[in-house]
């Protein structure tokens, strides 16, 4: 699926023909008719599944009967299969309160997936995994999968329920988390702390709650449903990157860096580079903008100033020779039209209703009434304690 104003645009075009690109051997990157079947020991039963699937509705003594997503049934067809096409799988662990896994059990899942590649070959692929039975999860919890899985099951809600409701099982699922795995004193929301293992988390789900992909807010029904595509077919890195956007700063105060998304860390003598998988955005600071325009990087005197200048192009255009599909791209400045598709996804920390308290001005104001981080976390460790 390709958004795009019309057929003969580049973004378009560059993205059609990258679908037909081949691997070593001369075959397309692709293969079609798939089915998946996930197999599981007695101590675990298959929940469902998220991504570009339909339900075959076959059952087994494997299915749970708590459906999460496309559930009911041990395999899937998948119409088409590329290198990138990532599912995700929910399981439900038997009997974990009434009869517990003995510590040191283990529960296996096998994955066989059919499938006929572009090279007319019938291909059959088997994964099979042990896990572990643990007793204390913060030992081997990954927040970005777990991140990215909840993400899904949001998406999936928000097809077919309204989106405050959506927000709100979000907002219950990660109070619920932090309360189990906080730690904290009862009614004391200062002292409350997350491991580790848990502490970028609650960050995602901010972000996640400002994502087009749940705020459908001046989206029309196709740019929400292209996001949401895209969001259940692409694999870990690609959907964290669509959750929270990475930001890069070239300066001449050292070599490029990642920055914090928010908006201190927008900067007159900077150059930001954002890549939200779906567009990739230059911005330049206010000095570097009036810099540019007085044709500075033109001098022999200034060729550092040039560098700068070119450093986030080269960049962004390794970003666009390997995303597909081909994201937008966007050069602009400070005071331009399409910086707000920057100001849009940075954590508003300063807004106009803000800024003096701060005491200096470091960063750009965002005119919005959307809550910071620092808000959401005051009224997360209220509602956890």
């Amino acid at each position: 699926m390709v958004m795009g104003d019309s057929f003969n645009t580049s973004l378009f075009k560059q993205t059609f023909q990258r679908i037909f690109s081949k691997d070593f051997n001369g075959n397309f990157r692709m293969a079609f008719g798939a089915t998946l079947e996930v197999k599981t020991s007695r101590e675990l039963k298959v929940a469902g599944a998220i991504g570009p699937c339909v339900s075959l509705n076959v059952k087994g003594p494997c299915v749970s009967e708590n459906e999460l997503g496309v559930g009911g049934t041990s395999q899937w067809k998948i119409c088409g299969l590329d290198p990138t096409t990532t599912l995700g799988i929910y399981f439900e662990v038997v009997n974990q309160h009434n009869a517990p896994i003995p510590q040191g059990g283990r529960g296996a899942i096998q994955f066989v997936t059919h499938c006929q590649h572009s090279s007319t070959q019938r291909r059959i692929r088997v994964t099979t995994v042990a896990r572990n039975q643990l007793k204390h999860i913060e030992a081997a919890f990954d927040q970005e999968a777990a991140a990215v899985l909840m993400a899904r099951l949001g998406v999936f809600r928000a097809e077919s329920e309204e989106g405050p409701d959506v927000l709100r099982w979000l907002d219950r699922q990660l109070i619920r988390l932090c309360q189990k795995f906080g730690q904290y004193n009862k009614e004391d929301p200062v002292s409350f702390r997350l491991s580790d293992s848990f502490s970028l988390y609650p960050q995602f789900m901010f972000h996640l709650r400002r994502s087009p992909f749940l705020q459908v807010f001046n989206n029309s029904p196709d740019e929400s449903s292209y996001y949401r595509h895209h969001f259940a077919r692409q694999d870990l890195t690609q959907s964290l990157i669509m959750i929270q956007p990475i930001l890069y700063s070239y300066s001449f105060h050292g070599p490029p860096e990642p920055v914090l998304l928010d908006s201190s860390s927008i900067l007159a003598d900077r150059i930001l580079l954002m890549d939200t998988f779906f567009q990739i955005v230059i911005y330049l600071g206010e000095t570097i903008a009036q810099w540019r325009k007085a044709g500075y990087q033109d001098m022999p005197e200034y060729e550092n100033f040039k560098h700068l200048l070119q450093a986030p192009l080269d960049d962004a255009q390794e970003i666009l020779q390997a995303r597909f599909p081909m994201p937008r791209y966007i050069h602009t400045e400070h005071g331009g039209s399409q910086a707000r598709f920057l100001l849009s996804k940075v954590n508003p920390s300063q807004t106009h209703n803000n800024l003096y308290a701060w005491g200096q001005e470091t960063g750009a104001p965002i005119l919005t009434d959307d809550v910071s981080l620092q808000v959401f976390m005051d009224h997360l460790k209220k509602l956890a304690v």
